[in-house]
């Protein structure tokens, strides 16, 4: 049985972003999670009082945002939830100018060491033998990359994914992820030199002796070492 939400009758004059909260509050209404159906397009215009074009276009708008998605020749689903629209809005934002590029990448470097310096004691306590293990692993293939003249991007980001994991909290995960998706991006207008590279591989290797050693200062000293390349690259180019 489909569970209508307590709204006035439906009004030819509802623009779709009210259309789309609507569709949001039947979610929550209806304890839909990821991956759950949504009613026939019929169905959905009787729950939320709406006509067929403004659940359609409203529908749009929550596609976009991953709130739901939309599955040709299936139906509408509750989509995954993900920070997508976080990565795109941010993204765009430092890629519209060099000054917003260097301001973006200076305000991710701070909520991206403050994350995890904040997280330092949690993570110190319950990463196991097997993700340190991977984790020296990872700070291994960097190391051999790095020699080779060659970028270690995908080993980067699974290292900062991988060291949230034991939380097991996914928004925290989740938000790793895109605030680095979002930092390769928008970083590359930063000039590196060897020595920055060689830096940035020792404070790896210096977390994961920090976490061997359950040293919660060392793990927060190490972090702040491995921001500082970044950090002084753009104190020299922006002077932030």
């Amino acid at each position: 049985m489909i569970d209508p939400i307590s709204r006035p009758a439906r009004s030819a004059q509802l623009r779709p972003r009210e259309v789309a909260e609507r569709i949001k509050q039947y979610i929550l209404q209806n304890r839909l999670g990821p991956g759950d159906a949504l009613p026939t397009e019929a169905e959905l215009c009787a729950a939320v009082g709406a006509s067929r074009s403004s659940v359609r276009e409203a529908i749009r708008i929550l596609t976009a945002l991953d709130i739901v998605e939309v599955r040709h020749g299936y139906g509408t689903y509750v989509g995954t939830l993900s920070l997508a629209a976080l990565v795109e809005s941010l993204t765009f934002r430092g890629l519209l100018s060099r000054d917003d590029d260097f301001r973006v990448l200076a305000e991710l470097v701070e909520v991206r060491q403050t994350l995890e310096q904040g997280l330092a004691a949690a993570i110190t306590t319950a990463l196991d033998q097997d993700l340190h293990l991977e984790l020296g692993r990872l700070a291994d293939q960097m190391d051999e990359r790095a020699r080779a003249g060659k970028t270690f991007i995908e080993q980067d980001r699974e290292f900062h994914l991988l060291l949230m994991k034991p939380l097991g909290n996914e928004l925290v995960t989740q938000l790793t992820a895109a605030f680095w998706d979002v930092h390769a991006i928008v970083a590359p207008a930063l000039h590196t030199t060897p020595a920055s590279v060689r830096e940035t591989v020792a404070a790896h290797h210096a977390i994961v002796e920090a976490l061997f050693a359950r040293d919660l200062d060392g793990f927060t000293d190490a972090v702040a070492a491995h921001y500082a390349p970044v950090r002084r690259h753009l104190k020299e180019n922006r002077g932030l």
